[in-house]
């Protein structure tokens, strides 16, 4: 009697189980179904690290400045989108971008600087700094042996973190420190400087291209460097287009809705 009742429950576990079974082409519907309710993530630029729609590379146009260079990024800035130096990376034939905080026992940073063939400098303002924008043409050929290239780091990060940079890295308190001054603001409208005088890593790179291309064989005249700013102006664009476009959007979350509905008149105005 036990093995009927057992034998009956096996069958009919296997008559709901036929009837449950979906066919061939329901699961391929339901397949597509579920796919399409994934998320959807935005396409990244390899190059750039942009979504596609605000890529900047078809602005690129790479040029040798006859100047070696090396661009030490912070991790943090390195992980920003509109990090300028990774921009002025792809902007800089044969140019260096080496990540990271502490460069003292950096093997490539140590090689770099050892290299016979190169005089280093380091690109940093302070009461050591030589400014460049204050001395004659001559003088700035006396400053570097003209028998070696030049090549010149760059610390790329905040104020904060390229100050800790530097005094961490003992390798760099042996090179040479050079900066310069401008009368002309940043451009950099996305992100506030410190205080005027201060400029992100592309412009930096671009004035000192400008006050030492000449004594390195780079002929100004040509203005390749420009392509410098070209990216950069076409990347703060897009992100001013970026916020206007958000300050407007009010379907965001409930608790900035009170707060754009107030700025609204005042973008309008800005926008128009």
């Amino acid at each position: 009697m036990d093995q009927n009742r057992t034998r009956r429950c096996c069958i009919k576990t296997r008559s709901v189980s036929y009837n449950d079974v979906m066919n061939i082409s329901e699961y391929r519907q339901k397949k597509i179904q579920l796919q399409n309710e994934l998320p959807q993530y935005r396409t990244i630029c390899k190059s750039c690290s942009q979504p596609e729609f605000s890529c900047f590379c078809s602005y690129v146009k790479a040029f040798d400045s006859k100047i070696n260079f090396v661009i030490l990024i912070h991790p943090i800035e390195a992980s920003r989108r509109i990090a300028t130096g990774r921009m002025s990376n792809l902007c800089l034939k044969n140019s260096y971008l080496i990540k990271g905080q502490d460069y003292t026992n950096d093997q490539l940073v140590n090689q770099l600087i050892s290299d016979t063939d190169y005089e280093s400098v380091i690109l940093y303002p302070g009461l050591y700094s030589k400014n460049i924008s204050h001395i004659s043409n001559t003088e700035k050929s006396k400053m570097f042996n003209p028998n070696k290239k030049l090549r010149i780091f760059v610390i790329d990060g905040t104020w904060a973190t390229a100050k800790k940079m530097v005094r961490q890295s003992l390798n760099l308190h042996t090179l040479p420190r050079i900066c310069f001054s401008s009368d002309k603001p940043s451009t950099f409208r996305v992100r506030k400087q410190p205080r005027p005088g201060c400029f992100s890593t592309i412009e930096a790179i671009h004035h000192t291209i400008e006050l030492l291309g000449a004594q390195n064989n780079f002929d100004l005249q040509e203005r390749q460097h420009d392509n410098l700013l070209t990216v950069f102006d076409s990347m703060v664009e897009t992100q001013l287009r970026f916020i206007a476009e958000a300050n407007l959007n009010l379907r965001t979350a409930s608790y900035r809705r009170e707060v754009q509905r107030r700025q609204l008149p005042e973008i309008q105005k800005k926008t128009a």
